[in-house]
């Protein structure tokens, strides 16, 4: 288009060109004749645009706590704190803007991943979202989270304190390794459910040699599932995810870190040496693209079931000639990770949600639905969020116990 008031014309990009011709960009609410039509001072040009945004539970955003300076949400898993990538408007942000008025401007004080649930607080105002930024930023704050994880989680109190580096930040993967950045934390098993007797398996459609390779898989062993109470004391990304999967028991439907088709047959339990990190990243950038992101909870699940999950179809939309995506299935939309509690170290506040489903007893099984006092893992830990002075760390195969020094048990 020319610009009349400076005599000039503006060579459009060939984007820009096609979308004038087709019509998308109007002058004044009018299709333009030609990419030299002439815009004077005053034209309004107008540009439709068109843009794809993946699906996220219809589940709402539970309100836990309002006054006038907070409000302290159960956010859904699956659903971004804020738009970005190929989110926008399916995100905590702006679902909340839409729910309470566009005027409005939500203000996340904490981030969680898009896959996790759990409490996070949205200040109403700068002041108050900054102080209590303010406050998780100085490590003031206590964090507990709950996650549900494959195989029988031992008892009693496991700390990990393998440092954590990541290896890849387009991807957003980490990894155990020793010469990462310092990363601890205190784990507390909650429930431990066996499989249910009686209740028929799915049809084994294995091959023969697919059976052999599956008999050198530790994971294939470990039967039933756990639920842990988690207590990060640093705050490095995937924290809980890298450290359960190093100790053996991955989230048991972590599209990641519990993925032996990016992981291999050891789902990289103890391992915080290997060199195979070009591989690893390799095979994740083909997940969502020529195949679905598959987690041990899903790798007997039902061939229907399997081609619902998300990738790309090889298709292109009619109107803008993006990659289009399946939508993806109901066991995608998050992982089995839950914020449960946020506690002030100095006593001054502490919120909590309730356990989500995945992490109630079983129908016809007994267990907690509740946390418990005895298996909280705030009490390891001081006003300053280090284990408490007096408790001594041994070394229980890949992670370690805490118990009471000697000196205390006198």
């Amino acid at each position: 288009m020319g610009y009349g008031g400076s005599n000039r014309t503006i060579s459009p990009t060939t984007p820009t060109k096609d979308a004038i011709e087709c019509g998308k960009v109007t002058l004044n609410g009018q299709k333009v004749d030609s990419v030299q039509a002439v815009v004077k001072n005053g034209d309004v040009i107008s540009h439709t645009l068109h843009r794809h945004e993946p699906p996220v539970t219809s589940q709402p955003i539970g309100i836990l706590h309002e006054d006038n300076d907070m409000i302290v949400i159960n956010k859904p898993a699956g659903v971004p704190v804020h738009p970005a990538g190929r989110y926008n408007y399916n995100s905590i942000v702006e679902i909340m803007r839409a729910e309470r008025g566009h005027g409005w401007n939500p203000l996340p004080c904490n981030r969680l991943d898009r896959l996790t649930s759990g409490v996070m607080f949205i200040g109403k105002h700068p002041k108050a979202a900054g102080k209590l930024t303010e406050q998780i930023m100085a490590r003031t704050v206590k964090k507990e989270y709950v996650a549900r994880v494959i195989g029988e989680f031992p008892e009693g109190d496991v700390y990990c304190d393998k440092p954590i580096m990541q290896i890849s930040p387009k991807l957003g993967l980490n990894r155990a390794r020793a010469s990462g950045k310092d990363a601890r934390t205190i784990f507390k098993r909650l429930a431990y459910y066996l499989p249910k007797k009686g209740v028929k398996k799915p049809d084994d459609m294995r091959t023969q040699k697919e059976k052999e390779r599956d008999s050198y898989m530790a994971w294939k062993a470990k039967e039933g599932y756990s639920i842990v109470r988690c207590l990060p004391l640093t705050g490095r990304t995937h924290q809980l995810r890298v450290h359960l999967q190093y100790l053996g028991h991955p989230i048991s439907n972590d599209p990641i870190y519990c993925n032996q088709r990016v992981f291999g047959p050891s789902l990289a339990a103890g391992d915080a040496v290997s060199d195979d990190d070009e591989d690893i990243i390799s095979r994740l950038s083909e997940m969502g693209k020529s195949e679905v992101a598959e987690a041990l909870a899903y790798d007997m699940m039902e061939e229907y079931n399997k081609q619902k999950a998300e990738k790309m179809t090889g298709e292109l939309c009619d109107v803008c000639d993006t990659p289009l995506y399946s939508d993806p299935g109901t066991h995608e939309l998050g992982i089995y990770l839950h914020a449960k509690r946020y506690a002030c170290q100095e006593g001054g506040w502490e919120y909590e949600s309730p356990l989500p489903d995945w992490a109630l007893p079983p129908a016809g099984m007994s267990g907690p639905t509740e946390t418990t006092q005895e298996t909280d893992p705030l009490d390891l830990v001081d006003d300053v969020g280090e284990l408490k002075a007096g408790l001594e760390v041994n070394n229980v195969g890949k992670g370690s116990s805490i118990r009471p020094s000697e000196s205390l048990c006198a």
